[in-house]
């Protein structure tokens, strides 16, 4: 009897304290579920900022085309306005620039490549050596601005 009631009392200790350390590692797996989700949370959070953040790009682009496209259209209507001579000088503003800008840029690379042939350079290697990357960037640059923007503004004037 005595030792069925210890036994007995054992048990229900053993039964009482069983739920107590379910209770516990189930509070661990809620934490760690709720850890989860704050990460899987904060993830969303920065997917949507960039999305955001896209979307504010995308408008101020757009904005700054629009911007563009008015700039372009209102000089056109100054232009207009101011007389054919003015707008021709206007017109002309630009390809005078590049062509100045490149009639400097090409004397002082002749310039440059004389001067190493005076000092005895071979003519060959000045050559070769006279054009590079930073030169053929100069050259892309000014090509697209004339080619390629062209076609562009005029994609924008037509809309």
């Amino acid at each position: 009897m005595v030792l069925e009631g210890l036994i007995g009392s054992l048990l229900g200790g053993v039964f009482r304290i069983v739920p107590e350390v379910i209770n516990v590692f189930d509070r661990k797996n809620e934490r760690l579920h709720e850890f989860k989700m704050l990460g899987a949370e904060m993830e969303f959070a920065k997917i949507n900022g960039e999305i955001h953040m896209k979307q504010v790009e995308a408008n101020m682009t757009v904005a700054e085309l629009d911007a563009m496209s008015v700039a372009v259209k209102e000089q056109g209507q100054t232009a207009r306005k101011a007389g054919k001579f003015v707008a021709a000088i206007s017109a002309l503003v630009r390809p005078l620039v590049t062509y100045w800008f490149v009639g400097l840029y090409s004397l002082m690379k002749i310039a440059t490549m004389v001067r190493a042939i005076d000092y005895g350079a071979e003519w060959k290697g000045v050559i070769i050596t006279a054009w590079g990357a930073e030169d053929m960037a100069l050259l892309s640059m000014i090509l697209t601005f004339w080619f390629v923007g062209r076609v562009y503004m005029s994609k924008i004037r037509s809309a």
